[in-house]
């Protein structure tokens, strides 16, 4: 390793991306520090997936007590506590805090509790300490933040993902505007948890990007459980009338609530970070540029996770990180693969699904064949609840590879998960039709579906 510089590796960020690409890197034998000027573990850990998926399953248990009368529960004198659902969750964040930490100290990483800046391509200055300490190759990890920018007045009344998991009450009513990931599934958290929810969007349909029928599912499901939406409009004002903020839209609707929540996407932390100074290039939108070693263009900085905007996804930055360590610690070039990478929608049911929608697929030149089925889950044969299910399966015409899988319904994430495994092998529809079912589950409609609905030409 290096002698001219104090490390052979220094990154900047504790996310999820920097804390692996670290740690590899040191238990490789380099000598390693980190620099977080928050908290150990980004965005996903504080701020994000985890804390998020606490929220999930609390806000999922009114319907399960609905659910369970029909199975001869009686459940009464339920009541939600909004205080103690955030003290417990601020307990387990500082746990995982700790053992994100820990990752890196364990192998010989040294931790700076720093904002770390760059000064040149082997410089970074720790701007608390006001020391400057150089390395021989720098990852920058910094991720990202929510966007503010909904270019309508009184938009400091609004909170964004970052302030909904330390609000001190629980706010009866909300806005919340965006339609993608984190728009719906706060949508969702916030319903389940008791307030009334409406969601403002600029477009017609939700999860714009996703397949049009799993769109369509969820957009359906969150009407009949009293979500209201504003669509085709967007936010213009906000103001304060007494202890409520009112919510104006290009529309004319006028909403009194108690909060409004931004949720129209996410920024690169690129700020104020020196890359300039070290000949890094950055796209428009503030995100670094790598090649597909992650390398920027200045070639001993790298870059990983949602700062560089390729797939912003908490899973992603890590297998990013990984292969980083493999190309400049391990002697083996490896460049992440953004393909059939699995992803969730954490919504109530949820969303599941890998490859590409029908509509990609088309766009790619593929003639497709497609298998969809909706149906009633079992459970809910005896709850009551008028929820359908909905899969989908996109399928190679020509080779029947199958290309995307869609679910929408309770456990689609864990679905899409494993049939990626599938998918990443090249599966058939011929080998999912081959494999026996699991009786009686949800799952095993992906092996059964046997008719197809549609068959689908590029332009045709």
């Amino acid at each position: 390793m290096s002698t001219r510089y104090d490390f052979d590796l220094f990154v900047i960020g504790a996310g999820s991306g920097g804390v692996r690409g670290a740690r590899l890197a040191a238990e490789m034998g380099a000598k390693t520090a980190i620099a977080e000027q928050d908290r150990f573990g980004g965005t996903c850990v504080i701020r994000g997936c985890i804390p998020k998926k606490f929220f999930v399953y609390a806000s999922a248990f009114p319907e399960e007590f609905e659910d369970s009368v029909g199975y001869g529960w009686t459940v009464e004198g339920a009541h939600f506590d909004w205080p103690t659902l955030i003290a417990n969750k601020n307990r387990q964040l500082v746990r995982l805090e700790g053992h994100y930490r820990h990752a890196v100290e364990r192998p010989g990483g040294m931790v700076f509790e720093d904002r770390a800046v760059l000064k040149d391509k082997h410089t970074v200055h720790l701007v608390r300490a006001d020391r400057d300490v150089t390395a021989d190759t720098i990852l920058i990890a910094t991720g990202g933040h929510p966007s503010r920018d909904a270019h309508a007045d009184g938009s400091d009344l609004c909170i964004t993902s970052d302030e909904a998991f330390e609000l001190r009450t629980f706010p009866k009513s909300i806005v919340i505007v965006g339609g993608g990931y984190i728009a719906l599934e706060f949508a969702h958290i916030f319903h389940g948890l008791g307030a009334e929810v409406t969601l403002i969007y600029r477009g017609p349909k939700v999860l714009r990007g996703f397949d049009e029928d799993v769109r369509d599912a969820l957009q359906e499901s969150m009407q009949k459980k009293g979500i209201r939406f504003d669509l085709d409009t967007v936010l213009t004002s906000t103001r304060r009338v007494g202890d409520k903020i009112a919510a104006i839209t290009r529309s004319g609707e006028r909403f009194l609530v108690d909060q409004v929540m931004l949720a129209i996407g996410r920024l690169p932390n690129t700020k104020d970070l020196g890359l300039e100074n070290a000949g890094v290039k950055m796209s428009r939108r503030g995100h670094i540029e790598v090649d597909r070693y992650s390398r920027s263009s200045a070639d001993n900085i790298y870059a990983v996770g949602d700062v560089t905007g390729r797939m912003e996804l908490t899973p992603v930055a890590i297998h990013e990180a990984i292969c980083f360590a493999k190309t400049v610690f391990g002697g083996t070039p490896t460049a992440p693969d953004h393909e059939l990478v699995a992803t969730a929608v954490f919504t109530r049911p949820e969303i599941g699904t890998v490859g590409l929608s029908e509509e990609k697929a088309l766009a790619r030149g593929h003639t497709v064949d497609i298998y969809k089925k909706s149906f009633w889950p079992l459970k809910h044969t005896l709850s009551g609840r008028q929820e359908r299910m909905m899969m989908k399966l996109v399928v190679d015409a020509k080779s029947d590879r199958v290309l995307g899988c869609h679910i929408f319904g309770p456990e689609a994430g864990e679905m899409a998960q494993l049939v990626a495994i599938a998918l990443k092998m090249g599966a058939t529809k011929a080998q999912f039709d081959a494999t026996v079912a699991v009786h009686p589950t949800m799952s095993e409609e992906l092996v059964t579906i046997r008719k197809k609905t549609a068959t689908r030409s590029p332009g045709g």
